[in-house]
């Protein structure tokens, strides 16, 4: 079962890694342009261009860290209590973000039509998943 859950966790976060890592090479895909690209994953009120590159290419190492540390959670025998509250660490953060999206506050902060809806269906339900999923593996390394 934790094989099950960490490889659709990874799925996900490899995907949010490749993105970031195309928009960090200074690609718009998959839209045909910044302004339009930056509204759509930024969502900051008038947003006009993406922000620097390096920053993409952080995110992108990080959502892959998050991703290897998915699998590694799923072995029982590495990393002991450490990794068991990083785990939960990771998965009441992705939680927290994922509840974000649903408030008035995070609209006002983001408010780009492009974006709300993305947020809605897209982030917002993806970062709850991985924080479910985080929180379900550390449960499954305790039983």
């Amino acid at each position: 079962m934790n094989m099950f859950v960490s490889s659709f966790m990874f799925v996900g976060l490899l995907t949010v890694a490749l993105a970031h890592f195309v928009w960090a090479l200074g690609r718009t895909w998959p839209i045909r342009d910044e302004k339009l690209l930056a509204q759509t994953v930024v969502g900051t009120p008038g947003v006009e261009r993406m922000p620097p590159r390096y920053i993409s290419f952080i995110i992108a190492l990080l959502a892959l860290a998050a991703g290897i540390f998915t699998l590694a959670l799923a072995d029982h025998d590495s990393g002991g209590n450490l990794m068991n509250i990083s785990g939960i660490g990771l998965g009441l953060l992705f939680l927290a973000r994922g509840i974000a999206g649903y408030t008035a506050w995070w609209a006002a902060q983001f408010p780009e039509p492009i974006f709300r809806l993305n947020d809605r269906r897209v982030y917002s339900p993806l970062c709850l998943f991985l924080g479910v999923g985080f929180l379900i593996l550390v449960a499954l390394r305790l039983s």
